[in-house]
């Protein structure tokens, strides 16, 4: 900076110096009035200023460099704040958003068992029946009377057949346990669509299930997702059970939950009462080094179990029994001589406290059930209940109401769509929880049989709607309107509701393969429907629906 003020100093004192009116006229050597000289001067002068405003310039564009310097850190300061502020208006966004969507997301599961009842509602739906011509009420009739009325029957003489030779095979297989050593197997119990009367779909197959419990001085202690276990969201719907002692107080002492040291002992257990041997916990069919019940162990125990059993009482019977699928434990299935078959599950479960609730180590009527990294985490079945439910309601209902024949035709119609396009995410335990909450949801009035199409036409929109929103609430848990005469434990009405749909959310190419399933079933509802009807005149619609009921 100096030295450029030094140059442009040393050319104006250049120029002056040599300015031709600083010599006096007088002086000799000087010729006056010489154009040549006064040309010099002139191009010298030139020269100079050219040259002052190059420096001038030098000078103008160092200040600038020196003020930018300057004003860097500032500049970088500030583009700092301004991020940050950004920062901080990006993230306020974004918790705003979320807490927008969870509140939406509560709101719309705090309303969820108010579906169904209004009109309003179920005129907004129905996207997807666009250009369905639907059966009408005679079709239907027909329909109901030559396809599916007529099955009633053959599973009657099927349950009482099946379930008298479970009861001998269950005999047979407590004669052949250890009572000191086996578990202690119960009586069974008759569950699903057999039981409720709905199944419309061959070969049928008798759902029963065995509680079991451990041998003295054992005991079962089970822990919900719901109380207070720590399960990830796709395990809801789940549990542990854990064998112990009766005498154990594992809620009452912390020695189970907390290491006490090499010099420590609990006052209250003995150390041979905490530290069992680990054959000891196998033998009692519990997860390798714990002392959680493991299913594999107990699939593998019960299939031993029931051929033990078998072996013994063949004899008295003229048919073969076996094993019909590898991956569940008791579907077993009976060998006439003459080539014909009865399938039938005997599914070993373990009750939840003194409720009708069961664990259950295999769930064959779900498709969706979560594939678990763990056997020692089981489902619960609540399907003790939802048969008691549906008696309790159909005594309420008018005579041959239709709920049970909704249900009915809307499975025919499923699984025969299925059996033409593949299967698809969608279960009849779906469609059954489809009818169990309209069910709570409609007067009783509207289910008289004369209503079959219009029940019918609101379990298909009411399906339609859950499929889009992939919210399909299990009926039992997180349902406050329960009725008390069913008993039902309340820790699990308290429950925030399940999602049986969670799954789509989570495979969307299932999710696409059951939408586009459910929408070629409401295509083709009228030809499946009329492969099994005959023509009826309009005239007799209601005469021939009646009868039919």
């Amino acid at each position: 900076m100096s030295v450029a003020i030094f140059r442009v100093c040393l050319v104006v004192i250049t120029a002056i110096v040599n300015h031709p009116l600083l010599f006096p006229k007088e002086n000799s050597t000087i010729f006056e009035n010489t154009e040549e000289i006064i040309q010099k001067m002139k191009e010298r002068e030139e020269s100079l200023r050219l040259e002052q405003l190059r420096l001038e310039q030098e000078i103008a564009e160092q200040e600038a460099k020196q003020k930018t310097l300057e004003k860097a850190p500032e500049i970088v300061e500030e583009s700092k704040e301004e991020k940050v502020r950004w920062d901080m208006w990006t993230a306020l966004s974004m918790v705003i958003f979320l807490l927008i969507e969870l509140w939406r997301q509560d709101f719309q599961e705090g309303i969820w068992q108010d579906t169904g009842g209004e009109e309003d509602d179920m005129a907004v739906l129905g996207k997807a029946f666009k250009g369905v011509a639907f059966p009408d009420k005679a079709v239907l009739a027909s329909f109901y009377e030559k396809r599916i009325l007529g099955t009633t029957g053959d599973m009657a003489r099927m349950r009482e057949m099946v379930e008298g030779f479970a009861d001998d095979l269950l005999e047979a297989l407590r004669s052949v346990c250890n009572r000191d050593a086996d578990m202690e197997v119960e009586d069974c119990m008759g569950v699903g669509s057999m039981y409720e009367n709905w199944r419309v779909r061959k070969p049928f197959v008798c759902d029963l299930i065995v509680p079991f419990a451990p041998p003295e001085p054992y005991c079962f202690r089970s822990q919900t997702w719901c109380s207070g276990g720590s399960f990830p969201p796709d395990e809801q719907g789940y549990g542990t059970i854990k064998v112990c002692r009766a005498d154990e107080d594992v809620t009452g002492c912390i020695c189970d939950k907390t290491k006490l040291g090499e010099d420590m002992l609990c006052l209250l257990h003995s150390q041979a009462n905490t530290t069992r041997p680990s054959s000891e916990m196998e033998d009692l069919l519990c997860f390798k080094n714990t002392q959680y019940l493991d299913a594999d162990q107990v699939m593998k125990w019960f299939q031993i179990a029931v051929t033990k059993a078998w072996n013994r009482i063949s004899h008295k019977y003229e048919f073969d029994l076996s094993f019909s699928l590898l991956d569940s434990p008791g579907a077993l299935k009976i060998k006439f001589r003459s080539g014909k078959s009865i399938a039938f599950n005997l599914t070993p479960v373990v009750q939840y406290e003194n409720s009708d609730v069961y664990f259950i180590s295999h769930f064959p009527w779900s498709s969706l059930a979560a594939d678990l990294s763990s056997s020692t985490h089981w489902f619960l079945t609540f399907a003790v209940y939802e048969r008691r439910f549906i008696q309790l309601v159909s005594k309420t209902l008018p005579a041959n109401a239709c709920h049970v024949s909704c249900l009915q035709i809307l499975s025919f119609l499923h699984g025969k769509q299925c059996s033409l396009t593949g299967p698809s995410g969608l279960t009849n335990y779906h469609l059954k929880t489809v009818m169990l909450h309209l069910l709570q949801a409609h007067p009783s009035q509207d289910w008289a049989p004369e209503k079959l199409e219009a029940r019918l036409q609101d379990m298909l929109k009411f399906l339609e709607k859950c499929l889009h929103e992939k919210k399909l609430y299990h009926f039992f848990i997180g349902n406050g309107k329960v009725p008390a005469e069913l008993g039902f434990p309340i820790i699990f009405q308290k429950a925030e509701p399940l999602n049986l749909f969670r799954p789509f959310v989570l495979r969307r190419d299932i999710y696409r393969k059951t939408v586009d399933t459910f929408h070629e079933m409401l295509r083709n509802m009228s030809a499946l429907i009329n492969e099994y009807t005959v023509h009826i005149p309009l005239a007799e619609t209601n005469g021939i629906h009646k009868e039919s009921l």
